[in-house]
């Protein structure tokens, strides 16, 4: 049975607005139960768990946020982003939500790395995770196969690469990463196109990408944070994916201790969106839960 989308418009009267270092940002939370902190990726933002975010909710408290320069939330300028201020901003709307428990966490791409960052922290004893699982993601910057469109961002020129990007740069680079059977429609490209550009989000892309060289820098935090086998991961993959597919599983096999991965043939880089059913199923075996009715009613909070 396909899963119902919550359409861009309806998602965003549904978001709610809290301050973090004096920028606005835009999170989501419904449902009852353990906390699921839902992490979205680059360039997009929380509605990419559009498909999930009903019958997840059915099982879990879920929190979601676009986070600083995504979707809805601030995108100041002059800002110079950070993936460990991204873990802070979680932690803060965590804190902002009186979620005191252990929180589960569900990862994708740059979020991904967020959740690493979050996991080194629950070793440190400054967050409790309950457990994590993440969606295709540069987890080892050494097997991550960076796109043109990033690098020339990444360049001395990215900030002229950025204020020229557009919608048909947005889809030529979509078109690149998602399995050739599940390319988004036009209207769900509006729509990414919408979150991106919102706040004029497109003039940032090139400060945004230092996430790549961060994740470098940070390599040996955030693997390490994969290996100390306290907290049950999981690592749900799209084998096509160009950028983080096959290979990276690979490469998670070699380095994670007892690693439990599912491969899913035929998807790209967004499996929440492009097998949605397949990422729910996959992840209820993981959290073991049984699949939620997927028609019922969503009580939003």
């Amino acid at each position: 049975m396909p899963l119902a989308e919550i359409p861009l418009c309806v998602w965003r009267t549904r978001g709610l607005s809290f301050t973090f270092r004096n920028q606005s940002i835009r999170y989501w939370s419904a449902g009852q139960g353990a906390p699921l902190l839902l992490i979205h990726g680059f360039p997009t933002a929380s509605w990419d768990w559009h498909y999930l975010w009903q019958p997840l909710a059915q099982r879990f408290r879920l929190i979601a946020c676009d986070m600083l320069g995504f979707g809805d939330s601030a995108k100041p300028p002059q800002h110079d982003y950070s993936l460990l201020e991204q873990a802070d901003l979680l932690q803060a709307l965590l804190q902002h939500l009186d979620i005191t428990e252990p929180v589960h966490l569900l990862g994708h791409d740059y979020g991904a790395t967020v959740a690493q960052e979050l996991l080194a922290r629950h070793h440190e004893g400054r967050a409790q995770i309950g457990s994590c699982a993440f969606l295709n993601a540069g987890l080892f910057p050494e097997a991550h196969r960076t796109l043109l469109i990033q690098k020339l961002l990444l360049g001395p020129l990215g900030w002229l690469v950025a204020r020229s990007f557009g919608r048909d740069d947005l889809v030529r680079n979509v078109s690149q990463v998602y399995g050739p059977c599940t390319h988004p429609s036009e209207s769900a490209l509006d729509d990414y196109w919408s979150l991106v550009a919102s706040n004029r989000g497109n003039r940032i892309l090139h400060k945004l990408i230092g996430y790549l060289p961060e994740r470098v820098a940070q390599r040996e935090r955030w693997v390490g944070a994969l290996q100390v086998g306290d907290v049950p991961l999981r690592f749900i993959n799209g084998a096509l994916d160009p950028v983080s597919g096959a290979h990276m599983v690979e490469r998670y096999q070699q380095l994670v201790p007892n690693p439990d991965t599912v491969l899913l043939q035929g998807i790209g880089h967004y499996p929440h969106t492009e097998a949605p059913v397949q990422v729910l199923r996959h992840y209820l075996a993981f959290r073991q839960q049984p699949l939620p009715g997927l028609l019922q009613k969503v009580a939003w909070s």
